[in-house]
């Protein structure tokens, strides 16, 4: 058995300098994973192994950016789990997940050893966060479930939610398979939210969500599974 399919695959996203070799051949060295670095200015390659992990760094891929760069990811890749590292702050780890959906978090000063660790958690299917980052999105989606999360503009809680896909990279089919409508009832749904928030477009309408809402909007996929892991 090769120790691809053995121990799983992990591409990082940022660019190629002496320091980032020196990460990559850290994690394969200590996780046994194979290790690959990626420019986020070119596409990653359209390959499905067992187990693959994209970790991505957030100081060479910013949140305003990370909408559009999930999107364009092959389709191949468009469930593989995601994480980022060299987030700042709590405040910064809530608005990278409002904008794409990262199954793992990883802070500036975490140490190497926990990165290796929480690795191989999210090549196995888990979550990675800190614990109070945790608490804070499983509150979220308490109030959410419970309507206590005030919407905004007269947006009602289902337009909530499509936003909250929305401005985690989704499609339009990628936003009906989740919520179990047609394209069309999206469609419709979008268009009704692009009026209450006067945008014309996809591209405006995040921006109003950054601008609006940011960092209280957490992705609601990944309250929900928090959800799901500690009940």
């Amino acid at each position: 058995m090769s120790q691809e399919k053995t121990h799983g695959l992990v591409y990082i996203v940022t660019e190629k300098s002496p320091q980032s070799q020196l990460f990559a051949d850290y994690l394969h060295e200590h996780t046994g994973c194979t290790v690959s670095i990626h420019s986020p200015r070119r596409p990653l390659p359209a390959t499905l192994p067992n187990k693959l992990l994209i970790l991505i760094d957030s100081d060479h891929i910013g949140v305003e950016e990370l909408p559009e760069w999930q999107e364009n990811l092959p389709d191949s890749l468009a469930k593989t789990s995601l994480a980022a590292f060299n987030i700042r702050d709590m405040d910064h780890a809530l608005e990278a997940l409002s904008c794409a959906q990262l199954k793992g978090v990883f802070y500036r000063n975490e140490s190497l050893e926990v990165i290796c660790k929480g690795i191989h958690a999210l090549l196995e299917g888990e979550l990675w966060m800190s614990r109070d980052l945790m608490a804070r999105l499983i509150l979220f989606y308490r109030k959410y479930q419970s309507n206590a999360f005030r919407p905004a503009c007269g947006l009602t809680n289902r337009e909530m939610e499509i936003i909250s896909l929305l401005s985690a990279g989704s499609s339009n089919q990628q936003i009906a398979d989740k919520l179990f409508v047609s394209e069309h009832t999206v469609k419709s749904h979008l268009y009704n939210i692009f009026r209450k928030i006067n945008v014309h477009n996809r591209i405006q309408a995040l921006n109003w969500i950054h601008q609006n809402l940011g960092p209280i909007l957490p992705n609601i996929e990944t309250a929900r599974s928090l959800q799901r892991h500690t009940q």
